[in-house]
């Protein structure tokens, strides 16, 4: 999953970057609100934590032009004002969720992934395929109740699979949502990714086919 920070703050920019890369996911970081607006008219994210007090363009204005942009990718606000005003001023430009400073990581870490299950499976933690079970908040799968072990890449791609079950996903989608801008993605990775990745899904006969020259396709679940 990918994410933008959009922080100006260097020192709490590098703590969130560093926390967030060390739970698996991709991570994006904009020092202004004029390169997040940037980034986000022409990137998708998971979600974004956003910081309301940003030079020239403030989080307020990032926040504003992303939903006239018809985006709805969750938003977190942080702010180092504690006022009822500020707050209620970012949800009714449609920020999700708040978060005021200081913060602890730990809730801001499951605040984002309360925020990414919402937006992405209708609220609920886990996305089922056939004997195939992925818990997205605890990042745990089992195959009939048995864990299976998976890379943090590997469920990143079975996650974004399982979301688009029965449709097409290209290599670029999937790098897009696994690597964060700037990071060197080689030439054969997403490919042996999948290859492994198939091995291990081979005891719930869930199969992951090659599109010759589109990309992978998860097969619809069949049931019993």
């Amino acid at each position: 999953m990918r994410l933008l920070i959009v922080e100006d703050h260097p020192i709490l920019a590098d703590g969130l970057i560093t926390a967030l890369k060390s739970a698996d996911y991709a991570v994006d970081h904009a020092a202004s609100g004029e390169r997040a607006d940037h980034m986000l008219a022409a990137q998708h994210y998971d979600a974004v934590i956003l910081d309301i007090g940003l030079p020239a363009l403030d989080g307020y204005e990032v926040l504003r032009r992303m939903r006239r942009r018809g985006s709805k990718t969750p938003v977190l606000m942080l702010t180092a004002r504690d006022a009822l005003e500020d707050r209620v001023k970012g949800l009714d430009l449609g920020a999700d969720d708040y978060l005021t400073k200081p913060y602890d990581l730990p809730e801001l870490e499951a605040r984002v992934r309360a925020l990414i299950r919402r937006g992405q499976s209708g609220g609920g933690a886990e996305l089922a395929h056939g004997p195939l079970m992925l818990d997205t908040a605890g990042r745990r799968a089992t195959i009939k109740g048995n864990p299976l072990e998976l890379s943090a890449r590997e469920f990143g791609v079975l996650e974004v699979l399982m979301l688009r079950a029965g449709r097409v996903v290209s290599k670029e989608q999937l790098a897009e949502r696994l690597y964060g801008w700037g990071e060197e993605v080689g030439a054969n990775a997403i490919e042996v990714c999948v290859h492994r990745l198939r091995k291990k899904l081979e005891p719930a006969a869930v199969n992951v086919r090659t599109i010759r020259g589109l990309g992978y396709l998860l097969d619809k679940a069949t049931h019993d």
